[in-house]
């Protein structure tokens, strides 16, 4: 594809790390080559790297560093390129939660041709991130199994399935492409923003696996226009006025939610992942807030701020400088994006805040340490964009069971990874006034650093690693667990050809621990699999992955109470459409065993889907699942005719919808056990 078309891709994530930072490969390549470890040999290379720094932070014995860890009992389900939700023979799976299901559960009901005001009380678009708070007790283990509130983000659209009831074939297409210089109807332009942004509703089981929306008066949708507060060092920043905003205090909307993270006072965090592309700016010289983060000079992602009705929810998308002063235009709108977003699914009556000191980029997601009573909360965030930065938060405030909430994110330290080459690595403070961060490179302040966190990571010198997405904290041990989905821009001449790879079109994840507790400042760090066909993929133990479990490009991730470790797959529509994905076939979730390394393929979804969301009920008998953008490999030829890749869920010639899936055992055991 052309860059232009690239960039109109709703998965792209644009390349801005002009650093010149130490790449990741080279730190394993040296790494490697201290450790005498001889090119060619993958497996000698990942043996080689798991010998040493976890076995050795733990200060354990072999046999007591590696206990025999959860069961993985059940039958891998085989690799599938059907129409089809397969899971492992004993298992059930039903669909629970559609793109355009009324929150109510009643009205208004799914149909094509939805008004943009419809779809404000309907699930968005595209599941993502996801977690079921019961409706009794705080603690994620406990309460209610069969009753409580199901929270998800809605990462992006498809207009051509969005709008399907309204125009077929090219016009649809049009809308994303330079071609259309508007005006867009303002109708449709409501529905995308509401088609975005994160659903709370609530859903209670039968006794059977049969979930159902219960009404409540906590059931609601969060979109891209809810207003929203911002708190922490960039709350009133020079940077954050707009017309809407000029104290710079308040916003409207969450968009491309992707990941998340569940903060120990029971709140949810939504990402805000690939938003750059929603903006244009056309002054020019963009500010480094806007260049840095790949805001647009030629033409809108879906050209909102053409919406023919000129509302200045729409407008506001046109970030090009308009009046003598941010506080008359839009200028600094895009600054109000790539923050984590904090929701109470519990008090529908509550604003949003986005927490600015865990900063500003294209969050996947945030995953917090088990919190403890006198200790600071710490959680890790990683920029999901090619060799971009893995983050860990420490808060200046001690957590108090019962008594913390929210505000203790707004003061203390934001830390970026380098990756050492000897198996270490150190937590860089990003704080103004220190390792550079001041006026000799353009920081006014504490906000402004936050606000342009990536240049600020760059400046101290952070490791640019492989996209880095999901992140599972250990419960027992502590270990920190990320995926590296992949990254294929990475040139031979940055590797060793060994791992990381150059190009890395498979991916790997990537585990560490803390050298003392989490707010340490130095970590010891591994290679827990790396990813890819048969000939070119290695496990714990540095044998090549087989038919039982071959994946490429992990991207959700997380650990139940048992330390299973559930990974699933994203490999883009682009590679699926091209016929690459053959060896994989459709995207995945797999279960893996942190100590011995085992990894069984669990479930594979429909065609041209992503699986991502993750998490089970307290007593294990369900877990949930997301099937995003299924379909989305349909050629615009057929799309026009009207035989999509996919017609999942719903079966016919019904359009593809995400959809959430409830999953347990006919014999109403633990899931994976």
């Amino acid at each position: 594809m052309t860059d232009l078309a690239n960039r109109l891709d709703p998965d792209f994530e644009p390349e801005n790390n002009e650093s010149g930072n130490r790449h990741f490969a080279d730190v394993v390549e040296a790494r490697l080559s201290r450790r005498a470890i001889l090119r060619g040999g993958l497996s000698v290379t990942v043996a080689g790297m798991f010998a040493g720094p976890l076995a050795a932070c733990s200060g354990a014995s072999e046999a007591e560093a590696a206990p025999a860890g959860p069961t993985l009992g059940f039958d891998p389900v085989p690799v599938d390129t059907t129409d089809r939700f397969i899971v492992p023979e004993g298992y059930e799976a039903k669909v629970i939660y559609r793109w355009g299901d009324a929150i109510s559960g009643h009205m208004p009901a799914f149909a094509p041709d939805n008004t943009g005001e419809d779809q404000a009380h309907q699930a968005g678009m595209h599941h993502d991130g996801m977690h079921f708070f019961p409706i009794e007790g705080n603690d994620p283990w406990e309460g209610s199994s069969t009753d409580g509130l199901l929270v998800m983000n809605h990462e992006y659209i498809e207009p051509r399935f969005l709008h399907y009831g309204h125009a077929r074939g090219s016009e649809l297409h049009t809308w994303a492409t330079p071609d259309h210089a508007g005006p867009r109807p303002s109708d449709h332009v409501l529905k995308e923003l509401n088609a975005h942004g994160v659903s709370v509703v609530r859903m209670r089981d039968d006794g059977n696996g049969n979930w159902q929306i219960v009404p409540d008066p906590r059931n609601r949708r969060i979109t891209g226009l809810t207003r929203m507060e911002i708190a922490g060092p960039a709350r009133g920043h020079a940077k954050m006025a707009t017309l809407y905003s000029p104290e710079g205090t308040h916003t409207r909307g969450t968009l491309s939610n992707c990941a998340h993270g569940v903060t120990p006072w029971n709140t949810y965090m939504a990402a805000e992942e690939n938003w750059s592309g929603y903006f244009l700016n056309t002054d020019g010289e963009l500010p480094r807030e806007h260049a840095r983060y790949g805001v647009r000079t030629d033409v809108g992602r879906h050209n909102w701020h053409l919406a023919d009705g000129g509302e200045d929810g729409f407008v506001r998308f046109d970030a090009s400088t308009k009046a003598d002063a941010p506080s008359g235009d839009y200028r600094n709108e895009p600054n109000m994006f790539g923050w984590m977003t904090e929701i109470d699914p519990f008090d529908p009556d509550s604003v949003p805040v986005k927490r600015t000191t865990l900063g500003r980029f294209a969050h996947e997601g945030v995953v917090f340490a088990p919190a403890e009573a006198g200790r600071p909360v710490v959680c890790y965030s990683g920029d999901d964009a090619r060799f971009e930065y893995i983050y860990k938060f420490v808060s200046e405030g001690l957590y108090e069971p019962g008594v913390t909430r929210g505000d203790i994110l707004d003061t203390g330290t934001l830390y970026v990874a380098r990756f050492n080459d000897d198996g270490t690595g150190e937590w860089l403070p990003l704080v103004y006034g220190q390792n550079g961060l001041d006026e000799s490179n353009g920081f006014t302040d504490q906000g402004d650093v936050l606000i342009n966190t990536r240049s600020a990571a760059d400046i101290v010198g952070a490791t640019p690693m492989d996209r880095p997405e999901w992140g599972t904290v250990d419960p027992q041990t502590r270990a920190v667990y990320f995926t590296l989905t992949n990254n294929t821009r990475r040139s031979e001449d940055q590797t060793d050809g060994v791992n990381p790879r150059g190009p890395n079109a498979f991916g790997q994840i990537v585990r560490w621990h803390e050298d003392g507790d989490q707010t340490a400042t130095r970590f010891n760090w591994d290679l827990f699999v790396v990813a890819g066909p048969e000939d070119d993929s290695r496990d714990l133990h540095g044998n090549p992955l087989d038919d039982t479990n071959i994946f490429s490009s992990p991207d959700g991730l997380w650990m139940d109470a048992d330390r299973r470790l559930w990974i699933q797959t994203d490999i883009s529509e682009g590679v699926m459409y091209q016929g690459n994905h053959i060896p994989f076939g459709n995207n995945a979730m797999l279960a893996a065993n942190p100590e011995t390394g085992e990894i069984k393929r669990f479930l594979t979804g429909p065609v041209g889907q992503e699986i991502t969301g993750v998490v089970t009920t307290p007593d294990q008998r369900t877990i949930f699942v997301n099937v995003q953008h299924p379909g989305a490999t349909t050629s615009p030829e057929d799309y026009a005719s009207g035989n999509f890749d996919s017609h999942w869920p719903d079966g016919g010639n019904s359009v593809p919808r995400s959809a959430t899936v409830a999953i347990r055992r006919l014999d109403g055991g633990i899931i994976g056990a």
